[in-house]
């Protein structure tokens, strides 16, 4: 048995890199610093070994050629999932180029809020590093966030050394939206979250007048969204007050119609607080499954984000036209090819096209796909790169076992170089 410490995770998004991890032949055990996100990540046990074509067990060279006969006779293939590392998904973009496929990663539709609003009219984000060292009032808009991530208030909020504050437990949290389901947002002397609670589907209303308010004007209204507008008045009274104010949500959470103008009302919100002279930066949530490593490559090979079409011989980007999952409904494609290193329980769409699957050992499908290539974990099984939720640092990811499965960019490039 082995004992490996410094361990990162691709897992929760917020680049936990301190987990200690026991390995015992294939076998792992999060020893310490584990959470309801990474712990059942790293110790899922590996139940599929070899390739499958039509269910039946093959060598994975023969699994290689009949994935590529597929893509052969595809007229559009879509390469989905697209959950794997900075290598994997180079190597996804330069099959999506070779087969003219259009690439979709499988979180985009919430992902898509954010960028919506980013392209529209621009945001104001700040780094992981920057709320560790300097935030003093934190607003979670419409999340739970011990939920989401568990470890966020004990490696970013309630951290013992910061550089530009005396004491991180006189940090002050306030919940708008969704209640905390935990007591992570504690602070260390016993201080409570602030938590004004409000259905989901009146949160655009919710930040409409909260920006109303930062900006000046009269609400003629006592509540909104069951919340107290003189509670309204307070927050953003103390986001105006605050040296540097931060505001997080996850885009994921906000499903409801046309969530991307609350989106930009939060951020709208954000560049109000810094026009009146004080400082405040937004937080976007992201990064598990791969979706924000995928959209960080997507960029730099394409100029886009990961929802584009190679069939004219050249990225052709938008963020509705190529939703996979409604292309194949309307049957648009003729070829499906699943990318999943991360997560077994993210399996593909149920379709009649021929299906690929390049996926983390132990998936259980509704229907067997015509190729299921079991992929080897980056973090676990190789080593590799992934991106954390502020996108501005990729997370070195280790190699903990030999397990001898393939890394997805070995076989994405393997199938690339035989078409």
């Amino acid at each position: 048995m082995t004992e490996i410490t410094e361990v990162p995770s691709p897992f929760c998004g917020i680049g936990t890199d301190d987990l200690t991890i026991s390995v015992d032949g294939l076998s792992l055990k999060v020893l310490s610093n584990g959470c309801a996100v990474n712990t059942p990540a790293f110790e899922q046990v590996i139940t599929d070994f070899k390739p499958r074509v039509a269910g039946k067990q093959v060598a994975l060279e023969h699994a290689v050629a009949k994935a590529v006969e597929i893509l052969q006779d595809s007229s559009q293939p879509i390469i989905g999932g697209c959950a794997t590392d900075v290598n994997g998904m180079r190597a996804l973009l330069a099959l999506a180029d070779r087969c003219g496929a259009v690439v979709d990663q499988m979180n985009f539709n919430a992902a898509r809020r954010n960028y919506l609003a980013m392209q529209d009219s621009g945001w104001m984000t700040t780094t992981l590093a920057e709320v560790k060292n300097r935030c003093d009032l934190l607003l979670v808009f419409g999340k739970d966030l011990e939920s989401f991530v568990p470890r966020f208030f004990e490696r970013y909020l309630w951290n013992q050394e910061s550089m530009f504050l005396e004491d991180t437990a006189n940090r002050e949290v306030i919940y708008l939206g969704k209640a905390p389901s935990g007591t992570a947002q504690v602070s260390p002397n016993g201080k409570q979250a602030q938590v004004l609670t409000c259905a989901d589907a009146d949160l655009p209303d919710v930040v409409a007048v909260l920006r109303a308010l930062v900006k000046g004007h009269k609400i003629d209204a006592d509540s909104v969204g069951g919340i107290k507008v003189s509670d309204l008045q307070t927050v953003a009274e103390r986001l105006q007050a605050a040296k540097y104010g931060v505001v997080t949500w996850a885009a994921s959470a906000l499903a409801f119609d046309q969530a991307e103008l609350t989106v930009q009302s939060v951020c709208e919100l954000i560049k109000d607080i810094n026009d009146q002279g004080s400082r405040c930066s937004g937080l976007p949530l992201s990064g598990k499954e791969g979706d924000l490593t995928a959209s960080q490559v997507a960029g730099w090979i394409s100029g886009y984000p990961a929802r584009i079409n190679y069939a004219k011989g050249y990225p052709e980007y938008d963020p509705y036209l190529y939703d996979s999952r409604a292309m194949l409904e309307n049957g648009e494609g003729d070829a499906l090819l699943w990318v999943q290193a991360f997560n077994s329980k993210a399996i593909p769409p149920v379709t009649d096209v021929p299906t690929i699957v390049l996926g983390r050992s132990g998936m259980v499908f509704d229907k067997e796909p015509d190729v299921y290539i079991p992929l080897g974990t980056p973090g676990i099984d190789h080593a590799g790169h992934a991106y954390r939720a502020d996108s501005v640092v990729a997370i070195r990811l280790k190699k903990l076992r030999d397990s001898g499965l393939p890394a997805a960019a070995d076989v994405l490039s393997a199938i690339e170089r035989a078409l």
